[in-house]
């Protein structure tokens, strides 16, 4: 796949823009470095790795296995170092060398253990050899803190014990030094201090004489000389020869250690390499995080749907200005192979088509773009625009020579894998002529089978779009009344400059507006009204359809919510249902076994028990049966069961009647108990202490005060008022 896709394409488009936001995101100065470096990948597999690598560290955010820490210094210039022959770094270059090499050894396992979620990661760390050899090498040599360690070598272990002997030897004889000239009084107050990183005696300068050592200084008024005491002299040269021999052995040991790791140079190239690639991924992911960017569907067919696309640098603008930016909806296809874009000056033409381009761009360059999910798009071979005023001062060319020799570059280098974006198509020259000559372009573009975009303020342009058959008018909508652009693209129709208008609202006397109406061809401007009007009255209707679909969602989404409620509900009811019906058949069960027991502990019978029992069990598989009954399933079975049910309805209308003659008997009854029991209370004179209830009450109570035809009940925690004829005895007084 042969790319062609210019620098004048990248800065027409403003890429550098989106790198430099890109690069924010960076840990690391190599990063920002490869970060800049970004051009469109040429290689399609190549850029499908990186945008499936992108999209999985930004998929790690929302996930628990975070991608670990892979920051890194830049060891670069030391790895260049360590492969020279006979070289040796510092110390702390190797400990930096050791963290890069344990930074990279950390992350391939990390790939390895998450695999599944990472599978493109774990390819990429697997074309790295995995070896702890760097960082253990080192940290046997070197601690932490950067030093050497003793036990490097036997020589620097023996150098470093006698170091140690001599600072004590050093120490015991200047102390010696200091109470003899403290004893004599040849010191100053301060006693001693330091000069050259030795301990040296503050003497009086009146007793200089009377010390003996090397003199190695003095105060600034005179009055005190800095004198290193004889016996400590000879201990010090000693104490300086070890030093120097100590740096040799070092530089010795660490000429050995880069002997040891110097064959991994090649290796450390390819740690560097894959730590500041994956620092320019990780800009990329939180970049797209920050912009609420995805990766969408690349089809094999031909074709851009942005659902939803927002500019990225218009977009970090208008948030750092707290305004909203307006996302666009666009589709190119076989179909709708080129759209022409109409409308007045600062509408939103402009942005739309750099937003197309951007996005396109960007995706090309392995980076996510904000568009919604569900988009789709397809790589294009090469991007070609034309985009603003391109006058060039130092090569003597007019705008309109400049945008010539860009379109004599499209005409050579358009085909089918094009997309091309070209704003205010045909300007620069006089209208008719320079109207002309971009028809032809555009039919060179559309015969070529090229994806594009253009804007124009050109008649002609619309009307061939019209005549064309994949070619199609659309128009950025305009609000007729505030005269304020909507940044909303509308696919279908040619849309007015409204110059009119607009020239008027910028406070464009009336007188003006009309003379300059009559100057203009009669039919140029019913045209324009006419598109004008057009645009008008669809704006009206979009406003309405909008609305009505605003309110019917709004309507079902509220139907839907009741309905799913009471969904809910009839579930729960149905669920309290199903449990108090089985809570109350084991209560039945339970006060029956109950009763059988209580029944069987007081007569002690267990023959009445077993018979009592199984006469229940018995009763109970009835009901059952009753229940569920088995249905007959031949045709014998289902005669019998019939004349079975019709015994059954003989037998049952028998009993009725037999009962109905006992229910009428004990109601008679019934009723005789009742005035009975009635008579008994009206007559029955309540007592203090009588447990009481109000009649259609539960809640017992006992009679605290008796007053004529009122009492007080006491409920323990509360009392209540009554009337006697409102009572019901449950106990007498005892």
């Amino acid at each position: 796949m042969n790319h062609n896709i210019s620098t004048k394409t990248l800065q027409d488009l403003e890429f550098s823009t989106v790198l430099q936001h890109v690069a924010e995101h960076c840990i690391s100065g190599l990063g920002k470095e490869n970060v800049a470096q970004i051009q469109p990948i040429v290689d399609k597999e190549q850029l499908f790795i990186e945008l499936n690598l992108v999209n999985e560290y930004l998929s790690s955010f929302l996930s628990e296995n975070r991608i670990p820490n892979h920051g890194f210094d830049n060891v670069t210039e030391s790895v260049k170092r360590l492969a020279i022959e006979n070289s040796f770094l510092e110390t702390e270059a190797f400990l930096k060398i050791a963290t890069t090499s344990l930074t990279v050894n950390e992350l391939m396992k990390f790939f390895k253990k998450f695999k599944t979620q990472f599978p493109t990661f774990y390819e990429l760390s697997q074309q790295i050899e995995y070896t702890t050899f760097v960082d253990d090498e080192i940290k046997k040599i070197i601690d932490i803190s950067g030093e050497v360690k003793n036990n490097a070598s036997s020589v620097l272990k023996q150098i470093r014990q006698d170091i140690n002997n001599i600072r004590g030897k050093i120490g015991a004889s200047f102390s010696s030094a200091l109470s003899k000239a403290i004893s004599s009084g040849y010191l100053d107050d301060i006693k001693e201090t330091v000069v050259d990183n030795q301990r040296v005696l503050a003497v009086s300068a009146m007793y200089r004489k009377k010390v003996a050592g090397s003199l190695l200084g003095a105060s600034k008024s005179g009055n005190i000389v800095y004198i290193a005491p004889q016996a400590t002299l000879s201990y010090s040269r000693e104490f300086q020869n070890l030093v120097y021999e100590e740096k040799q052995e070092i530089v010795k040991i660490l000429r050995t250690l880069a002997e040891t790791i110097r064959p991994f140079v090649p290796l450390l190239k390819t740690y560097i390499t894959f730590l500041t690639h994956v620092d320019s991924l990780g800009a990329k992911a939180k970049y797209a995080k920050e912009i609420n960017a995805v990766l969408p569907k690349i089809s094999n067919t031909k074709k851009i749907y942005f659902k939803n696309a927002v500019h990225p640098i218009l977009w970090k603008k208008n948030q750092q200005q707290k305004i909203k930016t307006v996302a666009q909806t666009i589709e190119l296809n076989e179909k709708q192979q080129i759209i022409v874009i109409s409308g007045p000056n600062a509408g939103g033409k402009s942005i739309t088509l750099k937003t197309i381009g951007l996005l396109q761009l960007m995706l090309q360059c392995g980076i996510l773009i904000p568009v919604d999910e569900r988009s789709e798009t397809y790589i294009f071979d090469s991007i070609l625009t034309d985009i603003g005023d391109n006058q060039s001062i130092e090569n003597q060319l007019s705008t309109y020579s400049y945008r010539l020799k860009n379109m004599r570059n499209f005409l050579r280098k358009c085909n089918e894998n094009t997309l091309f974006l070209i704003d205010e198509f045909g300007t620069g020259s006089d209208p008719e002529l320079g109207g002309a000559l971009a028809e032809i372009f555009l039919e060179e573009f559309y015969y070529k089978k090229a994806f594009g975009i253009i804007t124009t303020h050109y008649s002609n342009l619309k009307v061939l779009a019209n005549e064309l058959e994949n070619v199609t008018n659309a128009n950025m909508q305009f609000d007729e009344r505030s005269l304020e652009p909507l940044y909303r693209l509308f696919i279908g129709q040619a849309g007015s400059s409204f110059t009119f208008e607009v020239a008027q609202k910028n406070g464009i006397p009336f007188s003006i507006i009309n003379k300059a109406k009559k100057r203009v061809e009669t039919e140029k401007v019913r045209l324009d009204k006419t598109i004008s009007k057009l645009q008008k009255e669809r704006n009206r209707l979009q406003k309405k359809s909008d609305n009505l679909e605003n309110q019917h969602s709004k309507g079902q989404e509220h139907i839907e919510s009741l309905q799913e409620k009471e969904n809910k509900i009839q579930e729960k009811l149905a669920g309290f249902q199903e449990l108090y019906d089985q809570n109350q058949k084991m209560l039945s069960l339970g006060r029956k076994t109950n009763e059988l027991l209580n029944k069987y502990f007081q007569t002690n019978n267990k023959k009445e028990l077993n018979t009592n029992f199984n006469k229940w069990v018995a009763d109970l598989k009835v009901k059952q049966a009753k229940k569920n009954p088995i249905l007959p399933k031949t045709k014998g079975q289902k005669q019998k069961a019939k004349i079975v049910e019709q015994q059954q309805q003989k037998i049952i209308k028998e009993v009725e009647k037999e009962v109905l003659k006992k229910v009428v008997e004990v109601r008679k009854e019934k009723k005789i108990v009742a005035a009975k029991i009635a008579k008994e209370k009206s007559e029955y004179v309540y007592q203090l202490n009588d447990r009481v209830r109000i009649i259609d009450s539960t809640t017992v109570g006992t009679i605290d005060k008796i007053d004529k035809k009122s009492v007080t009940i006491n409920y323990g925690i509360f009392t209540t008022k009554t009337s006697v004829a409102k009572l019901e005895l449950v106990e007498k007084a005892k």
